[in-house]
Parts: structure tokens; sequence; C-alpha cells
């Protein structure tokens, strides 16, 4: 995705880039008006995606169990992402109320994906698994979205949910 208005979106942040900058950010598919990038979303979307085919393709069990979190300053480090030291630049410089909500949402989605690993880690029915899988994507793809949402200026994030509210939520479901 291509940010497009980049003029409108610096202007929008009170001259936080320059227009050069702006543009920059937008031809590496970074939120000029944010300084995020969706491409750390896809960490996230890898493992929903394998969840999700698990009812299907129990084989991608162990796919899942290799799943392993990063941040998203590990994210743009260890990736081939052509621009990941910019990406890393631009969060750096990030609204902190932004970052801080982004980053809150990656721990609670985190928080989830390892508490899900952690229980198909053990020998489980395949209908175990099913279960564990679908409760885990009906968690995270609001959350994706949420973040999502805060990458692309879309909410300021103040309505996030903590890890601890989803943990007891998924404490409560169980």
């Amino acid at each position: 995705m291509k940010y497009q208005n980049c003029a409108g979106a610096m202007q929008a942040s009170d001259d936080t880039y320059d227009i050069d900058t702006g543009l920059r950010l937008s031809d590496a598919n970074i939120n000029p008006a944010t300084g995020l990038a969706t491409d750390y979303l896809n960490r996230f979307n890898e493992a929903i995606m394998l969840l999700d085919m698990l009812s299907n393709c129990p084989e991608f069990r162990a796919d899942f169990l290799a799943w392993k979190p990063m941040s998203y300053r590990e994210h743009f480090r260890a990736s081939r992402f052509k621009t990941r030291e910019l990406a890393i630049a631009a969060y750096d410089s990030a609204d902190p109320d932004l970052r801080n909500s982004l980053d809150t949402l990656a721990v609670t989605m985190t928080i989830v994906l390892e508490a899900t690993r952690a229980a198909m880690d053990t020998d489980r029915r395949p209908e175990t698994v099913v279960a564990l899988a679908e409760n885990a994507v009906g968690w995270l793809k609001p959350l994706i979205a949420r973040a999502g949402a805060i990458i692309n200026g879309e909410s300021d994030g103040t309505r996030a949910l903590t890890p601890q509210a989803v943990v007891d939520g998924l404490m409560k479901r169980g």
C-alpha cells in the first residue's frame, strides 16, 4: 500500500517531517502522518493465517508452533524491507502515544499467540487444536484491525485493550 496525499498528511502532522521526507516515507510504504508501516502487521497476519488453516490443514501446526514474536524494531532489522532503516527511524520519531498504542496491541497479540502456542504445544486432539485456533483468531482479527487503524492514522489508539484485559477475557471464555 503506497500512502497518498503526502502533502496533506504532512500538514496534518504539524510539519514533523519535511515534504521530501514525507515522499520518501510514502514511497517506502510508511504512513507519513504516523511514521508507522503496516509491514509490521505481516508478522501477526502470518500467524493468523496459519491458525485459520489448521482446521483443514493440521500439518500447519508445526509452522504455527515455530512462530516467534518480534518487536517493531526487531521485525524491520530482520526483514528484507529495502528501507528498513527508514522504517525504524520513522518509528522512533513517531508520536509516542501512537507508538505506545501500537506496541500495546502488539504485546497483546503476542500474548494471545504465545498462550495459544503453549496450549497447542502439548499432544492435543485435532478438535482441541482447531478450537484453540478459532478462539485465538476471534481475538486477534479485531486487534490487528485496531493496529492497522493506528498505523494508517484512522485511530489514536485510546480504546485499545490492555494485554491484561485480553487475558482476562480469554480466561472467561475458556
